[in-house]
């Protein structure tokens, strides 16, 4: 649903201009949900105690730091605005900020000693899809609050942020 979300935030923000670049982001989301609960299955016992005392933290500032830098472009003067092209640091930084929790995923198929590949193949199609759907959402709604879309979609990433901190702060 972290995808999700991003992605309505990506359709909204983004112009048609790029919208080549735009389907990359689902993509990416979709691989990423399902490379990393294959990760987390390799990594097992030895990698659950490092990653998960600060994956939240990571989604947290990745987030952040998207989420904050489109609620400072929201406030650019209009008239001087340049289309906006995904950059791929910005789509990586999205990509893994969203599938961190896939990672505790494939960590738990590991203590159950189930095969995560199948599973991984799943999530990773339907994160694809549902990301899709996001995106195309976002571009439809986007039209209608072209001046203050690019805030709220900001406040959204940094909102889902805010959820992922802590919902493993206070779990």
């Amino acid at each position: 649903m972290d995808a999700f979300s991003v992605s309505i935030a990506i359709g909204i923000s983004f112009k048609k201009k790029c919208f080549c670049s735009l389907i990359i982001a689902p993509v990416l989301f979709g691989v990423f949900q399902g490379v990393m609960p294959i990760i987390g299955w390799l990594g097992g016992f030895y990698f659950e105690k490092l990653i998960c005392s600060f994956d939240h933290w990571i989604a947290f500032f990745l987030l952040l730091f998207v989420g904050g830098k489109m609620i400072i472009e929201s406030f650019e003067n209009i008239k001087i605005k340049k289309e906006k092209i995904l950059s791929v640091f910005l789509l990586l930084s999205l990509a893994i900020a969203t599938s961190i929790d896939a990672l505790a995923v494939g960590l738990s198929f590991a203590f159950l000693n189930v095969s995560v590949f199948y599973p991984a193949l799943i999530i990773g199609i339907v994160t694809l899809l549902i990301s899709l759907i996001g995106l195309f959402i976002g571009k439809l709604i986007g039209h209608f609050f072209e001046k203050q879309i690019q805030f709220v979609a900001g406040l959204l990433l940094i909102g889902i942020g805010l959820k992922v901190l802590l919902e493993h702060i206070l779990s």
